[in-house]
């Protein structure tokens, strides 16, 4: 069996008592940082044999892991945070263990989409999560072109480094909207702020932002 199990955002009180079972009775865990998961694992007294799954060895560990499953071993498969799969790696794996008829459970959890959506205070019934956009500026504007048009709230990750670039180059292709900017969701500076795009991009100009970003934008015509 391979276990996707979800953990924490940032509280790590956030872990659910099945996750906590689950990463206790495996063989193996899978961890996209092994020392971001030790500290997990430390801290509920959890002591279990631990290697790397991140985007870069993937295709290799993927094999090896889908071994360890042919030969009866139970294995969880975690990221640094939320749900394995949800802009972290896990898709790859997840395919090849199903072609190969191994059962793959969920033990769902944290995740970060839905922890802001909760939150911001934009419409909730339909919605797109889009993750990071790419880093090159004409392939980014063209993806907030066509989505500019769209009726669902629309959902971003971005870093400390590019939330500014991103809020500019949506208030210059979206033009006036609203918005919801969430920062460090669960942590001890969590904050979420929501107005109007430019009120927003004028208020983030005037600090240095910090921490991990979700963003929310209403969609056209709410």
């Amino acid at each position: 069996m391979l276990y996707i199990v979800a953990t924490p955002i940032g509280n790590l009180e956030d872990i659910t008592l099945r996750a906590l079972r689950v990463l206790g009775e495996v063989d193996f865990i899978a961890a996209e940082d092994t020392r971001e998961t030790r500290k997990l694992l430390f801290k509920y007294k959890i002591k279990k044999p631990l290697f790397s799954y991140y985007k870069d060895n993937e295709r290799k560990m993927a094999g090896k892991i889908l071994q360890l499953l042919k030969e009866g071993r139970k294995i969880a498969l975690v990221s640094d945070r939320g749900t394995p799969g949800i802009s972290d790696p896990a898709y790859l794996l997840v395919k090849l263990v199903r072609e190969a008829k191994i059962p793959v459970a969920s033990i769902p959890g944290a995740c970060a989409i839905t922890a802001a959506l909760s939150v911001c205070g934009l419409p909730t019934t339909n919605f797109t999560f889009l993750g990071f956009l790419p880093r090159k500026k004409g392939k980014r504007r063209k993806i907030l072109g066509e989505l500019s048009q769209r009726s669902e709230t629309l959902i971003f990750y971005e870093s400390p480094f590019r939330i500014l670039a991103l809020l500019e180059e949506l208030l210059g292709i979206f033009g006036e909207r609203r918005i919801a900017i969430c920062r460090e969701l669960t942590k001890k500076f969590e904050e979420t702020v929501s107005g109007a795009l430019s009120d927003l991009l004028r208020s983030h100009r005037e600090k240095k932002p910090k921490g991990e970003f979700v963003i929310l934008v209403e969609g056209k015509n709410v």
